[in-house]
């Protein structure tokens, strides 16, 4: 049982600390140790009730990193690296759990985080030149920084299905699984959405349950995920191999893809015999790099439409029935919205206990206590999923009532779409840091290795202030504004903008419509890095 909210005559205690934190992500426990290693006292606050983030709270069947875990790990201790052995080329959620939940008993970070607490307001004093912070744990806490590794994928987005409330079964959200297990045997299941979390759940779901029902709205690509074991041999090698390893992903454009880089052959320059070859190639072992197989495919209309239709041959050669194939198959270009990596998706759909139902046309009107009403007919269910995903990026910082200079609100200063400088700060907000927050690669990247970077260049910044005697730091409006049109510049020389997807806050009804992450890590490192050696330029220091 939590307390009651640290509201004016509510206060069970009161804390002041140089670094306070929200979320003990993978975000979270690097920036705790970071800045206690730096000399700088800090907490960390998290609404769960253990470390872990996005894998404390997604453990739907089949949760699974879609980057190679020995790129989606931590770096920054190379002891962690060599203790530390995975039993998969892409590790499900559990071992991402337990792996995080090792760091933070390695590092001794659990002391210095309270859980099962929210942080619902953050308001800046511009007289004590520090933070004030509600948490609904009945403690009245300060902090000269606040960073917030809240995750970009953290905040669900559920469906607007009318009479959801009344269904009589269980209703389930991916992102909030429940910890307990979820026994489904002999249940009709349905699943809504067919984003990365339905496409890696389907398949398990279905092995499992009586009768499963598919609704999708729109169809997705996905590229077999090619996992495996990792024997003691490979995981001896990969480990001697490590300093080789991240030296490469650090110069691919999403920061991964170290032993698959993007290759530097435009799709078009090569014959239709050799172009198959290279997709075939890809198609059977090279997960989301299948979008590097040629240079241009995330550039060029005409080599994106070589890479989707061969990836729609392939559904049309898996899945048995035309009809239900050439539903699964999308009318968009490739990789402008998620690409997804599976186990056995589109095989699912050749079982007698799975039906595709196409709701594009004919959407859900309604749920009542025993199932969905699609058009004239009633589908009875004794489960639903919703497996409709997050509101990408700001969701997680939209629930936070965040006031910062003069009292004006990040939502007032967001209401146009979100705008930061480098990602890492907002104008009029000082002493304020983001984690992979909007206009930093982020989702576009390995998560892990763009939160070592951010992580990294916060305290290296924490300790420039403290070095030359600095009480605060805040981005330039300027400087920000500057930020977020290269932001939509970069952008627009690639594909990602045209299609409706959550990169824009498309999936989220009354979200402003911006391209949030910045495509390519590579230059963005250069870009921060040169901000700093500047005497951090675009930024006011006081």
């Amino acid at each position: 049982m939590r307390p009651a909210a640290a509201e004016e005559g509510n206060v069970t205690e009161r804390d002041d600390v140089d670094v306070l934190i929200v979320g003990a992500g993978f975000a979270g426990l690097y920036m705790l140790h970071r800045a206690r290693s730096a000399g700088f006292r800090a907490v960390v606050l998290e609404t769960g009730d253990g470390v872990g983030g996005t894998w404390y709270w997604n453990r739907y069947p089949g949760a699974r990193c879609d980057v190679e875990s020995i790129e989606y790990s931590y770096q920054f201790d190379d002891d962690l690296q060599q203790e530390w052995t995975w039993s998969e080329r892409f590790a499900a959620q559990p071992e991402i759990l337990a792996y995080l939940e090792h760091v933070a008993d390695r590092f001794d970070l659990r002391r210095d985080i309270t859980f099962g607490t929210r942080v619902g307001r953050l308001a800046w004093d511009g007289g004590a030149q520090r933070w004030t912070v509600g948490a609904d744990d009945g403690v009245a806490r300060t902090a000269r920084f606040v960073v917030l590794a809240t995750g970009s994928l953290s905040s669900v987005n559920l469906p607007d299905l009318p009479g959801l409330d009344t269904f009589a079964g269980p209703v389930l959200h991916t992102g909030r699984w429940p910890h307990e297990p979820v026994d489904l045997a002999g249940r009709r299941v349905g699943v809504v959405g067919t984003g990365s979390s339905g496409i890696q759940s389907i398949p398990v779901i279905a092995a499992e349950a009586a009768h499963l029902t598919v609704f999708q709205r729109t169809a997705a690509y996905t590229v077999p995920a090619a996992n495996r074991p990792v024997d003691p041999d490979e995981a001896a090698a990969l480990k001697a191999e490590y300093p080789a390893i991240r030296a490469a992903a650090a110069q691919r454009i999403f920061g991964f893809g170290a032993r698959q880089p993007m290759s530097e052959v435009p799709a078009l320059s090569v014959d239709d015999d050799e172009r198959r070859r290279v997709f075939e190639e890809r198609w059977a072992d090279a997960g989301l790099q299948f979008l590097g197989a040629f240079a241009d495919i995330l550039a060029d209309r005409d080599a994106n439409a070589a890479a989707a239709g061969f990836v729609r041959g392939k559904i049309a050669a898996i899945v048995e029935d035309p009809e239900v194939a050439a539903r699964l198959m999308p009318d968009t270009l490739i990789g402008c919205k998620r690409l997804c990596a599976d186990s056995g998706y589109y095989e699912t759909f050749n079982r007698d206990d799975v039906e595709l139902v196409d709701v594009s046309a004919v959407p859900i009107s309604g749920v009542d206590a025993t199932g969905v009403q699609v058009g004239e007919r009633h589908i009875d269910l004794d489960v639903l999923v919703c497996a409709t995903g997050f509101d990408a990026m700001t969701g997680a910082l939209s629930k936070i009532a965040v006031a910062g200079r003069d009292g004006r609100t990040l939502a007032d200063a967001w209401s146009a779409g979100p705008g930061t400088y480098l990602g890492l700060g907002v104008a009029g907000f000082p002493n304020l840091f983001l984690v992979n927050g909007p206009g930093s690669p982020s989702v576009l990247s390995n998560m892990v290795v763009s939160i070592e970077h951010h992580v990294g260049w916060i305290t290296e910044c924490l300790e420039h202030l403290r070095t030359t005697g600095r009480a605060t730091i805040e981005a330039e409006p300027g400087a920000q504004a500057a930020w977020v049109e290269y932001v939509g510049a970069v952008a627009s020389f690639t594909l990602f903008p045209s299609c409706n997807s959550w990169y824009l806050g498309a999936n989220v009804p009354g979200k402003p419509r911006v391209f949030l992450p910045l495509v390519g890590f590579p230059p963005y490192v250069e870009q921060c890095t040169d901000v700093a050696a500047d005497g951090y330029r675009g930024f006011v220091t006081a």
